[in-house]
C-alpha cells in the first residue's frame, strides 16, 4: 500500500465522517517575555502538521481555557494573585471567529480567589467553574446569552491541610468537572489530598455540598486533574506529587467516589525523583486508553483498559520537550499534541488505534511557554 493511497484514503475518511480536515488548536499560556496571551494554531488531520501558532488575544496569563459547549465562546483564567486591587485573579470572555481562530475580547470577573488554574464550561452552557489555586477554593459564575461573563453564583473556600509540608499546609484547589449529567461537580484539591463533591444546580449556578462530601486518594498524593470516563461510570485523578494515577468507580445518581486502582506514571521499576511531578490525565474518546504527562520525567504515560476496565501500562513515549504540561486529543482520536511548557513546542504524536500507543507524528511547531491545548472544529 503506497504512501498516495494512504494519504488519499484518510482523506475520503475524513470527509465520510463529516470532519473537517482541519481544527483550531487553542493554546494556552504563561505570559512574559515570550508570550503575550492566547495563540491558535491548525491541526491538519490527516498529517498531523500544525501551523504556525498566532496570538489571538492578549491576556495575563492565560494558563487554561475552556470552549462553550456550542463552540461560539472561550473562558480563560487569568492566573494572577492580584485582580482590581483585590487577591483574586480572573476569568475572561471571548467570542470566538470559527473560521480564523480570532478572539473578540467580551469581559472579564472575578475568580473569587487568587492563583486560578482550571476552569470548565457547564453541559447547558450557562456557567464558568472555577478551581483557584493560591485561594484554596471554587467559584461558579454566571454565562450571559451573549457569551460574557455575569455574577458569581457560587463560591466555597476550602480549608484544612495534608502530609506535605512544603506544598500541603493549606488548601489549593487545582481541578473542577463536571459529571456527564451536569449534576455533580467534582474538584480536587491539591492541599488536602480530597475530592471534594458537590451537587450542581445548573439553573442557578450554586454548589451543594454532597453526601459524603469528598473522596480522598493516598496522604501526600496531591490530586490535581482529573477526567471521568466518557460512558460517566469510572474517573481517574494524576496525583502530582506520587507521581500516580488513581482510578475510581463511579455512582452517577449519588456523586460517590470509589477508589478501585492506583498506578504509577512512570516506567515499571523506576523511582519518583525529586524533580518529577505530573500535570494532565485524559481518557480517549473510544474511552479504551488513559493519558497522562510526567514533567522532570518528559513524558506521556500510555495506559489500555482491559475487559475488567483496570489500568495496564502500555509505555512512557518523550515528548520531545521539557516539562509537559497539559496535553490535547483532537476529537478524532487520532493525534495527541503534547504542550512543552520550559522548551517552547508543541509536538504531535499519532494514536494507535489499537493499543493507543503514541509514535511522533514529526510534527512540531514553536509556541511560547505552552500550557493548555483546546480543540474547536473549524467551520
Amino acid at each position: 500500500m503506497t504512501l498516495r493511497f494512504v494519504a488519499v484514503w484518510a482523506v475520503f475518511l475524513v470527509a465520510f465522517s463529516g470532519r473537517s480536515a482541519e481544527c483550531l488548536v487553542f493554546l494556552g499560556t504563561y505570559t512574559g517575555t515570550k508570550s503575550k496571551g492566547i495563540y491558535v494554531s491548525r491541526l491538519d488531520r490527516i498529517t498531523g502538521a500544525l501551523s504556525t501558532p498566532q496570538l489571538v488575544a492578549e491576556t495575563k496569563n492565560p494558563s487554561f481555557l475552556a470552549l462553550h459547549p456550542n463552540g461560539k465562546f472561550l473562558y480563560a483564567v487569568g492566573e494572577v494573585a492580584d485582580y482590581q486591587g483585590k487577591k483574586a485573579g480572573s476569568v475572561s470572555a471571548f467570542s470566538i471567529d470559527r473560521k480564523t481562530g480570532k478572539l473578540t475580547a467580551l469581559n472579564q470577573q472575578s475568580s473569587g480567589g487568587d492563583g486560578p488554574c482550571h476552569l470548565v464550561v457547564d453541559r447547558a452552557g450557562k456557567h464558568v467553574l472555577v478551581a483557584n489555586y493560591g485561594g484554596g477554593s471554587v467559584a461558579a459564575i454566571a454565562i450571559k446569552r451573549d457569551g460574557s461573563l455575569g455574577e458569581q453564583t457560587a463560591f466555597i473556600q476550602h480549608t484544612g491541610k495534608s502530609i506535605n509540608p512544603a506544598r500541603q499546609q493549606e488548601p489549593h484547589g487545582h481541578s473542577i468537572n463536571l459529571d456527564k449529567e451536569n449534576r455533580f461537580a467534582i474538584a480536587a484539591d491539591l492541599g488536602l489530598d480530597k475530592l471534594l463533591v458537590y451537587r450542581f444546580d445548573q439553573k442557578s449556578g450554586n454548589l451543594g455540598t454532597n453526601d459524603p462530601p469528598f473522596a480522598t486518594v493516598k496522604p501526600g498524593a496531591g490530586p490535581r486533574h482529573f477526567a471521568f470516563h466518557p460512558k460517566g461510570h469510572r474517573a481517574y485523578i494524576i496525583n502530582e506529587l506520587h507521581c500516580t494515577v488513581t482510578a475510581f468507580e463511579y455512582d452517577a445518581k449519588s456523586g460517590v467516589l470509589t477508589e478501585s486502582q492506583t498506578i504509577s506514571t512512570l516506567p515499571p521499576r523506576e523511582e519518583v525523583q525529586r524533580s518529577y511531578s505530573t500535570a494532565e490525565v485524559q481518557v480517549h474518546p473510544s474511552g479504551r486508553f488513559v493519558y497522562g504527562s510526567n514533567r522532570g520525567h518528559d513524558s506521556i504515560v500510555v495506559y489500555a483498559l482491559d475487559q475488567n476496565e483496570e489500568l495496564n501500562y502500555v509505555e512512557n513515549e518523550p515528548t520531545q520537550g521539557r516539562t509537559p504540561r497539559n496535553f490535547g486529543i483532537d476529537p478524532s482520536g487520532k493525534f495527541l499534541l503534547a504542550a512543552n511548557q520550559n522548551s517552547d513546542n508543541v509536538v504531535a504524536f499519532r494514536i494507535d488505534e489499537k493499543t493507543g500507543a503514541l509514535t511522533p507524528a514529526g510534527q512540531s511547531v514553536e509556541a511560547p511557554t505552552p500550557v493548555c491545548v483546546k480543540f474547536l472544529e473549524v467551520k
